[in-house]
Formats: structure tokens, C-alpha cells, sequence
């Protein structure tokens, strides 16, 4: 109810802006929309009403979504252009701070190399709607910036100000069950990223049963639009296999017996907030929320895809040796799972190029090259088991092979985790994942020596 009067108090704050500017009309000419549009961005920076400015934000958002993308693209290249900081200006402040290197005088070096088009998205925000506004902008810079590296300036200033505004402590955490708002229930479906939501027999079915949870974030901006969100199934041990959890015939669970929380999807909903990290805090809060409602849980692990498997191997192969080259050729047809007695054989050599994958493969900055695997150890996880067709669906068999992983977050040790992660990019993982490597020969990687089965 405060989010949506303010929204309104904005709102009427613009309207009376508009009728005291006499806004000129959006010129008709597609070639000249841009400039018009720019023209009003000028505006906005020199202006210092609240209700001309308030006003100005929402005709500049107004228009800029009636821009056909030539002239999406023109505004961008304007953006990164014409609205970086003033050189001449920067130059004189450090005058001035090699002259006598005060804070004062440091601080205005910092002031002044902000870009312009970071006060203008700031003045821009202030519009009603002006949130959601930005972050759709942001999507379809995106789309832009990857035939125009020269717009990577441009997402520079957005995520540096999604980052602050979307940061923690605005962001709220509910649950998601069959109460909720059927518009909300409507996204889940739509966003769903892992495990795709067929209906919404299929959606009740993971989230309305006792021993089913789902958490999103919510922002005061944003206010039926789900962040990212989580969903939970309680059960008695670890999962390996993610078809029991959502069998359509599967029995429900005595949450009173529950000892384990699998976290089996985790779905972020914004692609114009790509980069700005909500998962950890999520997880953690989830936990803390789980262990208030359901005391008697002990353990709380994943279920999660290993959707980098398969390139990685076809990367791979080149350097395998004849065994692995055998196993590699079997598994590049997902027809390969079809047959349980035919399957079988393969789980060891698989196990072990799985364990391989984890332990050994590093991108360019040393992190994993799983990007699954870099959230969950980044957050202080342990990597605890490698599910051999764990997922039999054939995106999961193109992309992972059909595995699946359990990542066991231990809360004596998800700080330590995550500081020998952070730091020297260790990789807790258990003792059967480290077996599964050294079994093959495969001992090369340094591993946590602190890390427990």
C-alpha cells in the first residue's frame, strides 16, 4: 500500500510537471525522433524542479519506447559518446589534488569522473515507473552491446546503479504458494528456467503441497515482479534424480519427517538485472527461513544441472586418451541413455570426466567452468555428489550428459568455503567426487585438503 501511494504521489507530482512545461509534441520524422529525445535528456540534467523533472523522466521513457531499434541504437550511441564525464574538468581537479592531496580535493576527482549519463539515469529513476523502466532499457541494451562493444560504457553506469539499488536491503523475501496473486503465479511459470512449468496443474503441484516451498525476492520498485526465485522440495535424504520430485503420482511427503531441504531450481526473472547477484542472499535466507518453520532439518542441498558438460567434453577431446575418447563418442547422441543395461557401464568413466570437469577445468580467471558450480561454491557450498543420469530429459542429456549434482551447503562450513573459494579458488568438494578423479588417474588439481565425505 506505501509503495503503490508513492507511485501515485510520483505520478501526480509529473502530471502537474507536464502541464506547467508545455512539452513540445514527439516529432513525427523516425530520423528525428532520437534528436528529440536527446534534446529532452539535456533538459532533464539542467533542470532542478522535482515536478519538471519528474515530468521530463516520463515523456524521455515514453518516448524512448516508441523508438524503432535504428533509433534505440542512435540514443546509445549518444549515451556512450556525448555523456561521459567533462576531461577538462577531471584534469583540473587533479591539478588541484596534486597541488595539495586532500580528501576534499579527492573527492571532487571522484564527483567529476562520474559519467553524465549516470546522473541521467538517476533523474530518469525518479519518473514513475521509472525502475522497471530502466531495467527493460537494460535488456535491450544487451541485445545491443553485442554488435556494439562501444556500449559496454553504457551497462557500466546501469549495473554500477542496479547494484546499489537492488542491493539487499531492498529487497524483500516471500513466499510463493496458491494465495498468491494469479498474475505473480503467471510469471513463476513464465521464468521458470530449469525445470520448465508445463501448466499450471504442474505449478500446484510444486507449490501448493505440504512438503513443497517456493521463496522469491520482491523490490519496492517492482512490485509483482519476481527477481529470481527459489524452489524447495523437503524430503528424507538427498535426492539423485530430479523426475521423483516432480512425478505427477509422486506421494507427498510427511513434512514432520523431513530432515532434508533440496533446493532443485533456482531461476532468475530479470535479464536486465544480468550480473547484479540476488541467489546468494536468497539461499541463505531461505535457510535461515526453513530452520524457524521446520527445526528438525539437518541437511540442506541442491539438485542441480550441469549445463556446461557436454561443450567442455567436445572441447575436450582432442587431449583425451582412448578409453575417454570411447566414452566421449557414446555419450554425444542423447540416445545413448535410452537403454538402463547399456547405460551403466558408462557411469564410472563418466563419473570421472564429470569429476575432471569440476575439479581441473578453469576459464581464463581460474574460477570453474561451470557456471552452476561458480554460484554454489561462490556462496560456500561443497560439492558433495555426482548424479549419473540424474536428469534423463534431452536438454539435460545435449547439455550435461544427463547429470545432475548435490551441493551440500553445511553451515559450520559455508564461510570457510567460501574464503578458500574466494581467495585461492579451492574447491570443497567431498571424498566419493575425489575418488571418482584420483580413480581415474586424475590427481593433477590441488584440492581442499580440508574437505569432508
Amino acid at each position: 500500500m506505501n509503495t503503490a501511494f508513492f507511485s501515485d504521489l510520483l505520478a501526480s507530482i509529473a502530471d502537474r510537471g507536464r502541464s506547467l512545461l508545455g512539452l513540445e509534441e514527439e516529432p513525427r520524422d523516425p530520423s528525428r525522433q532520437a534528436a528529440g529525445l536527446l534534446e529532452l535528456c539535456e533538459a532533464l540534467l539542467s533542470g532542478r524542479g522535482e515536478a519538471s523533472g519528474a515530468a521530463i523522466g516520463m515523456e524521455v521513457l515514453e518516448r524512448y519506447v516508441k523508438l524503432d531499434p535504428k533509433g534505440k541504437l542512435t540514443f546509445f550511441d549518444a549515451l556512450a559518446r556525448d555523456y561521459g564525464p567533462d576531461p577538462k574538468r577531471i584534469e583540473k581537479a587533479l591539478e588541484a589534488w596534486r597541488a595539495n592531496p586532500t580528501e576534499a580535493n579527492a573527492s571532487d576527482i571522484h564527483f567529476l569522473a562520474e559519467p553524465r549519463r549516470q546522473e541521467l539515469f538517476r533523474r530518469l529513476n525518479r519518473a514513475p515507473g521509472g525502475t522497471a523502466a530502466l531495467v527493460r532499457m537494460r535488456e535491450e541494451l544487451l541485445d545491443f552491446r553485442r554488435e556494439n562493444p562501444s556500449l559496454d560504457t553504457i551497462d557500466r553506469c546501469l549495473a554500477h546503479l542496479f547494484t546499489s539499488w537492488f542491493n539487499r536491503g531492498f529487497l524483500v523475501l516471500r513466499r510463493i504458494d496458491w494465495s498468491t496473486p494469479a498474475s505473480i503465479l503467471e510469471k513463476i511459470i513464465r521464468y521458470e528456467a530449469v525445470h520448465e512449468i508445463r501448466d499450471w496443474d504442474d505449478l500446484r503441484r510444486r507449490i501448493d503441497p505440504a512438503d513443497r516451498r517456493c521463496y522469491a525476492f520482491f523490490h519496492p520498485a517492482l512490485v509483482d515482479e519476481p527477481l529470481i526465485f527459489v524452489e524447495v522440495a523437503l524430503t528424507g535424504e538427498a535426492p539423485a534424480a530430479i523426475a521423483p520430485l516432480l512425478a505427477e503420482t509422486r506421494a507427498v511427503a510427511r513434512v514432520d519427517q523431513a530432515r532434508t531441504a533440496v533446493f532443485y531450481s533456482i531461476s532468475n526473472c530479470q535479464r536486465g538485472l544480468a550480473g547484479i547477484s540476488f541467489g546468494n542472499f536468497l539461499i541463505k535466507q531461505v535457510v535461515e527461513e526453513l530452520r524457524r518453520e521446520l527445526p528438525k532439518l539437518e541437511t540442506y542441498v541442491t539438485l542441480s544441472p550441469v549445463p556446461g558438460f557436454m561443450r567442455w567434453l567436445r572441447a575436450r577431446a582432442p587431449d583425451l586418451g582412448p578409453e575417454e575418447r570411447v566414452t566421449a563418442a557414446k555419450i554425444m547422441d542423447p540416445a545413448w541413455a535410452a537403454e538402463a543395461d547399456k547405460a551403466e557401464p558408462l557411469r564410472k568413466p563418466v563419473e570421472a570426466l564429470a569429476a575432471e570437469y569440476f575439479l581441473q577445468a578453469r576459464g581464463s580467471n581460474g574460477r570453474p567452468v561451470d557456471p552452476v558450480a561458480r554460484f554454489h561454491l561462490g556462496n560456500g557450498a561443497r560439492l558433495e555428489r555426482i548424479n549419473f543420469l540424474g536428469d534423463c530429459s534431452l536438454k539435460a542429456l545435449k547439455d550435461g550428459a544427463g547429470l545432475m549434482v548435490n551441493y551440500l551447503y553445511d553451515l559450520d562450513d559455508i564461510e570457510k568455503n567460501h574464503e578458500a573459494y574466494a581467495n585461492q579458488r579451492v574447491v570443497a568438494a567431498s571424498s566419493a567426487v575425489r575418488r571418482s578423479l584420483k580413480g581415474a588417474g586424475r590427481s593433477r588439481l590441488q584440492l581442499s585438503a580440508g574437505s569432508s565425505s
